[in-house]
């Protein structure tokens, strides 16, 4: 059984952000953009960011341009909050990130 997943205050959204540099909140999305020296690379976090959400059971929007990625997720099942889940993605997209070349 699945325990469930309860919104974030604003509070702890800042201070979790804090871990975070590069991550902002826009609305109800927890958000970062990656830049990329070119396409191939970003196309190729997109793949290791899908197989990471697959394992997570949590997925975020991904949208791909030439030399850039953007990211935003919330929790769906709670009515698009952020939650711990978002945050748990983002810190496991972070410690990928440098590998492929994203500032």
């Amino acid at each position: 059984m699945t325990a469930q997943v309860e919104p974030l205050s604003d509070t702890e959204i800042q201070d979790r952000l804090a871990e975070l540099p590069g991550w902002t909140v826009d609305g109800t999305l927890l958000c970062r953009r990656y830049h990329f020296r070119g396409h191939l690379p970003a196309a190729v976090m997109v793949m290791h960011i899908a197989r990471i959400q697959e394992e997570l059971g949590h997925h975020a929007d991904l949208t791909l341009g030439y030399n850039r990625l953007a990211v935003a997720v919330n929790t769906h099942s709670i009515g698009g909050r952020i939650t711990a889940l978002d945050f748990g993605l983002a810190h496991r997209i972070e410690e990928i990130a440098a590998a492929h070349g994203a500032d």
